[in-house]
C-alpha cells in the first residue's frame, strides 16, 4: 500500500467546498431528527394536553379502574417508546388488594392490568402510558405489565378462567404492536433485569399460557364491545 499523497496534482484531501456541502447535508438531517423528535413529543411541552378520552380501555371487556397518577406517568406509546414485552406480575394477595394499592399514590407503582381468579380484567393505566410495574426504567418503557391475583407458592391461584382471561389479553397486546408470542417476549417480572421480584412463580404455567396466547392470537381480532363504566 503506497503513501497518502501529500501535495500537488495527486492531493486528495477535504476541501472547503466539501465542508461546506457535508456541514449543510449534517445541519438538513439534524433538523429533520430535531423536527421528527419534536412531533412526538409536542404534548409534553407546557400548556399542551394530548386528547384523551376519560375512562377509554384498550382491550374489549375490561373493567376501567383508573390508577393513581403517582404510579404512572403520560408517555404517546408506541410513537416515542416501541413496546415489545409483556411483564407477568402475580400481587401476592387479592384482586382487591392490588386494586387499593395501585390507587393509592403512596405505592409508587402500577400495572396497566390486573387479572381476578374468575377472568375478570380491570385496567389501571392506557396502553399508552408509562406503567411504574417492573421496577427498571427502561422496561417499564417498553412493556405492558398485567397483574394476576394469587400467590407465587400456591398452585390453586392460578385458575382456567385466569389464564384465558389473561391469554386473549395479551394476544390482543401481541396483534397491537407486532410482538412475537415467545418467551423472550412475554416474561414474568422475575426476568426484568435488577429485580428483587420472584413472581410469577413456579406454579405460573408458560407452556399452557404461551400455547393459549398463541390460539387468541390466531383468531380474528375482535370488535370492541368494552364498557367501560360497567361493574363487575
Amino acid at each position: 500500500m503506497g503513501e497518502p499523497q501529500q501535495g500537488g496534482q495527486g492531493h486528495r484531501g477535504i476541501n472547503r467546498r466539501t465542508l461546506l456541502i457535508g456541514g449543510a447535508a449534517a445541519a438538513a438531517g439534524t433538523v429533520v431528527l430535531a423536527r421528527d423528535e419534536l412531533g412526538r413529543l409536542w404534548w409534553r411541552m407546557p400548556g399542551v394536553v394530548k386528547k384523551r378520552k376519560e375512562g377509554e380501555v384498550d382491550a374489549p371487556g375490561v373493567q376501567w379502574i383508573a390508577a393513581s397518577d403517582y404510579n404512572w406517568r403520560r408517555a404517546d406509546r408506541p410513537d416515542d417508546y416501541e413496546i415489545d414485552r409483556v411483564v407477568i406480575h402475580v400481587v401476592q394477595g387479592g384482586y382487591q388488594t392490588a386494586l387499593r394499592v395501585f390507587k393509592d399514590p403512596g405505592h409508587g407503582a402500577a400495572a396497566h392490568y390486573v387479572v381476578r381468579k374468575d377472568g375478570h380484567i380491570a385496567q389501571m393505566i392506557r396502553e399508552l402510558d408509562v406503567a411504574f410495574h417492573a421496577g427498571n426504567k427502561s422496561w417499564n418503557e417498553r412493556s405492558i405489565g398485567i397483574e394476576h391475583e394469587g400467590f407465587v407458592d400456591k398452585a390453586s391461584s392460578f385458575t382456567g378462567p385466569m389464564y384465558a382471561a389473561s391469554a386473549r389479553l395479551t394476544a390482543g397486546i401481541c396483534r397491537r404492536y407486532d410482538i412475537p408470542v415467545d418467551r423472550e417476549h412475554i416474561v414474568g417480572h422475575v426476568e426484568v433485569p435488577g429485580t428483587d421480584h420472584t413472581d410469577p412463580g413456579p406454579y405460573w404455567d408458560w407452556d399452557r399460557y404461551l400455547r393459549l396466547v398463541r390460539e387468541e392470537r390466531d383468531k380474528p381480532a375482535p370488535k370492541s364491545t368494552a364498557d367501560p363504566t360497567k361493574k363487575a
